[in-house]
């Protein structure tokens, strides 16, 4: 039983890592497809997103089967964590895939301005994201730990990036879609921030026994 038990914790652990390779390639080719105006690879993020949904629940099966086999403490912390860590793993699919969706639309339009703020905000998401995933690999807490007040700068870039498109429509009603549009986006970059930011603190939850969701506690 004891052998079974670990094999099927290995398994919820490959399971979790292959969610977060899916979750990260979606992200970068979502920003592909806007910078480069790529509607085939937009819609291909759109397709795949199936995958992490279906990954979510076989980690929920999994880990709903582990936990009626009476874990250790240690091991009940993995459990609860994968799972908490999956959601926010097709969270960001779904954000992922509504960036996708959006750069279809602007890619029938003339591109509003250079993108230099969105990959910029998609660079920090993702080196946050993966910087996250790997402390979950390495148990490394203080990892983790590094990644939670990385998600700041890139609240302010998305309001920065806000208050700069509200210009735009107002000076230029023309502009109203795409702006429109771009706000998505960028929303959806500071959305999967957060997500990697909570992957991190169950993170020092999962080795640490620490909560450090709410100020106070760090």
């Amino acid at each position: 039983m004891t052998h079974l038990f670990e094999q099927e914790l290995q398994q919820l652990k490959e399971r979790l890592l292959h969610m977060g390779s899916l979750a990260e390639n979606a992200l970068a080719r979502a920003i592909q497809a806007l910078v480069e105006r790529q509607d085939d690879l937009a819609r291909q993020v759109e397709h795949e997103d199936g995958a992490l949904d279906r990954l979510e629940m076989e980690v929920d099966d999994l880990a709903i089967g582990l936990l009626a086999k009476a874990p250790l403490a240690t091991q009940l912390r993995m459990i609860t964590v994968a799972m908490k860590v999956s959601q926010n793993l097709e969270r960001i699919g779904d954000e992922a895939t509504t960036i996708a969706r959006r750069a279809l639309e602007l890619g029938r339009e003339p591109q509003l301005k250079p993108y230099v703020d969105i990959p910029r905000m998609a660079d920090m998401a993702r080196s946050m994201l993966r910087d996250a995933l790997d402390a979950f690999v390495q148990a490394r807490a203080d990892q983790a730990r590094t990644v939670v007040p990385r998600d700041k700068p890139v609240d302010q870039l998305n309001k920065q990036l806000h208050r700069e498109l509200a210009s735009y429509m107002i000076e230029t009603p023309a502009t109203i879609t795409r702006c429109l549009n771009l706000m998505v986006i960028s929303k959806s970059l500071e959305r999967i921030a957060d997500h990697a930011k909570n992957i991190a603190e169950e993170v020092v939850y999962l080795y640490e026994a620490r909560d450090i969701r709410h100020p106070g506690q760090t």
